[in-house]
């Protein structure tokens, strides 16, 4: 069932000799199961989420997780990529902790190294440690 209501915007002209009334309506369409609105602008259908690490330092870490893990080239990791969906253990999480500290010049905490999970927490360590070391 649906039902049409009239939005109406009345403007009253008065001058000495006489009144004139201008009225405009507009249809709207109302259903009791659908109601919707046109907001004129699209809206985003996905989210986006940005890590605080440098691409640069996200695709090297990406890189040394592959390798160290024996990944395939085609397999895709990214900085949501968390190193037990590749199948990481602890050893092989140590293994790439040990990787990257070779490769970006630094010493990780084992508190902090224990703490790593994924790709973008191990990138974001390293910009923080490498800050440090400036």
């Amino acid at each position: 069932m649906s039902t049409t209501f009239c939005s109406s915007v009345s403007m009253q002209a008065t001058s000495l000799a006489a009144t004139t009334r201008i009225s405009f309506q507009k249809p709207a369409l109302v259903s009791r199961t659908n109601l919707s609105f046109n907001l004129g602008r699209s809206i985003p259908t996905r989210l986006s989420v940005s890590c605080a690490a440098k691409p640069e330092t996200v695709e090297k870490v990406s890189k040394i997780v592959k390798k160290q893990l024996s990944l395939k080239d085609d397999q895709k990791v990214v900085a949501e990529t968390k190193f037990a969906d590749l199948g990481a253990d602890s050893l092989d999480t140590v293994e790439i902790v040990m990787g990257l500290e070779e490769e970006f010049d630094i010493e990780m905490a084992e508190e902090k190294a224990q703490k790593i999970s994924t790709v973008e927490e191990a990138a974001e360590l390293i910009e923080e440690l490498v800050q440090a070391k400036k």
